[in-house]
């Protein structure tokens, strides 16, 4: 471990040094500031910011941790960063000799949205982080594949739980499938999804630690980990690997107007030309786990290209999934401690609930609202309380206070799922009708003034809309400019300070110093005096 330490790079030095303060962990002497003042005689505890220190007091510091836990806490911490380093050194590297395992795994993690799905909290006691072999030029080259999918429940606390995981190799064998017992009593096993039953579980015995010891025999030597949206498998298993594919993030429409990742289904069909599944029938997830293999091999072994067409039937669905959504609201935020049945005093209507898990333990959830027609959806938000903001997407919301059966307040984001404007089909056929049973030429009659109108009012409205953003905008580069001052000012005074420290501890061993020389001269006046009296 000291060799680790020794050898590491001073920002994990310092990440490490605030991850054992923050959770008030003590070595051998103490604390952080403990340390410290033990170690540094000259300014102790005054200079705490372990970005100032050297490589050698932090190293001096985080080898004074012995206990089997934190030491293994250190190591967690610093083969995350190794397999951090490797990735970004990965990235660097040139493509043209890659393999086409390699470049699944450079589409994978150049991705825009890797950085996001795959952060994971790998620092905490339960994750297991998979190491690499020294010889990381092999570990890169490596075509050994391993692909694995999880069926997923809801627990009592709102949180997923792995229940069932499943795992092939590159030649489509079976190496793992094993009922996974959750450690928190089960709200919803979402048969109808899962396959997976409370008698499913019943003789389950294995946990997630022993899954992760599973696994482990599998993920050496640079073995690339391969599924569909792979970084909620790794979530709910606890486990942090570097070289992954993720097939949800590979493959992509051929039309530039669509971000949306493809489903699994969609893939099969457009690349396999298999179905995966019977309409209504649950997952699998040894099936899924050698689906997301299949495709893989397809375009490693047969050079099939990851932008894919869209299909009719796939158009249309996206179409019905579109629709259906204009007759719901998105609830988010929502804390933990309120049930699903207390979001009733929110929102009124005749609606149903689906629930979805928060990310992580304890953190917020969110669900979706799903009444019969638009029109009545639209009524509901209506009638929530609250002001009309706008999100990132431009999409309306309003932030609810509320109060629950026990008493206490809390709060929610209620949200509509399309664009203000956007109508059913249904709505647009209605209107259609209406149109072709009223005169047309009266229509005609009016189109051309109602046009000049309309264009006149918009011209207006965007020119006051654009004078508006133009002002705030100003207004914003001044409150920023302010603050960029402030913080200059702030940061001069914090110098300030630290030389201000810094020459105070001088004049205190500059005192000490003076202190020892009067020490010495009473010394020498005392003996004198003995050795005058003596004559």
């Amino acid at each position: 471990m000291e060799h680790k330490l020794a050898t590491a790079e001073k920002k994990v030095l310092v990440e490490l040094v605030k991850l054992v303060q923050k959770q008030g962990l003590e070595g051998e002497n103490g604390g952080w500031k403990d340390f410290l003042n033990s170690y540094d005689k000259k300014f102790g505890s005054s200079l705490s910011d372990p970005s100032r220190r050297t490589n050698d007091v932090l190293v001096a510091f985080l080898s004074s941790f012995k206990k089997k836990e934190d030491v293994q806490l250190l190591a967690r911490v610093l083969q995350c960063d190794a397999n951090r380093n490797l990735i970004e050194r990965f990235k660097l590297e040139s493509p043209d000799k890659e393999t086409p395992e390699q470049r699944l795994v450079r589409l994978t993690i150049t991705h825009p949205r890797f950085p996001i799905y795959y952060a994971f909290p790998s620092h905490a006691e339960d994750w297991f982080v998979t190491k690499t072999c020294k010889k990381q030029s092999k570990v890169m080259k490596s075509t050994r594949m391993l692909a694995i999918d999880c069926e997923m429940v809801t627990c009592v606390d709102g949180s997923e739980a792995v229940v069932r995981v499943g795992a092939v190799d590159r030649d489509l064998k079976v190496v793992l499938d094993k009922f996974v017992k959750p450690s928190l009593p089960v709200a919803d096993y979402k048969t109808d999804i899962t396959g997976v039953t409370a008698e499913d579980l019943e003789k389950a015995t294995l946990s997630v630690a022993d899954i992760q010891k599973k696994l482990q025999r599998f993920l050496s030597k640079g073995t690339i980990l391969v599924g569909h949206g792979l970084h909620n498998d790794l979530q709910v298993l606890k486990v942090d690997h570097a070289r992954v594919i993720d097939t949800s993030l590979v493959f992509k429409y051929g039309s530039t107007n669509n971000s949306r990742t493809p489903s699994l289904l969609n893939l099969c069909k457009s690349v396999l030309d298999e179905e995966l599944r019977m309409q209504g029938a649950a997952h699998n997830c040894v099936h899924d786990a050698a689906a997301a293999m299949k495709l893989v091999l397809a375009v490693v072994e047969k050079g099939v290209e990851t932008s894919i067409p869209q299909t009719e039937e796939m158009l249309e669905f996206e179409k019905t999934t579109h629709e259906a959504k204009k007759a719901s609201l998105y609830l988010h935020r929502i804390p933990n401690n309120v049930p699903s049945q207390e979001l009733r005093r929110v929102i009124t209507g005749d609606f149903r609930v689906e629930v979805k898990p928060p990310k992580k333990v304890g953190g917020y959830y969110s669900a979706e609202v799903v009444f019969s027609s638009q029109e009545e959806a639209n009524q509901a938000f209506e009638k929530v309380d609250g002001d009309i903001v706008k999100d990132t997407m431009g999409l309306s919301q309003k932030m609810v206070e509320f109060k629950l059966s026990s008493g206490s307040v809390s709060r929610l984001y209620v949200r509509k799922n399309v664009k203000d404007g956007e109508v059913s089909d249904a709505k647009k056929r209605s209107n259609t009708e209406e149109n072709n049973a009223s005169s047309k030429r009266q229509k005609r009659e009016n189109d051309s003034e109602e046009t000049r109108d309309e264009n006149v009012n918009l011209g207006s409205s965007r020119g006051n809309i654009c004078e508006d953003h133009l002002k705030e905008i100003e207004e914003l580069k001044e409150k920023l400019k302010a603050k960029d001052e402030e913080n200059e000012e702030l940061k001069e005074k914090l110098k300030a300070k630290e030389s201000e420290v810094e020459e105070n501890e001088e004049l205190k061993e500059k005192l000490k110093a003076k202190e020892r020389e009067v020490e010495a001269q009473d010394k020498m006046i005392t003996n004198l005096q003995k050795k005058l009296k003596k004559k």
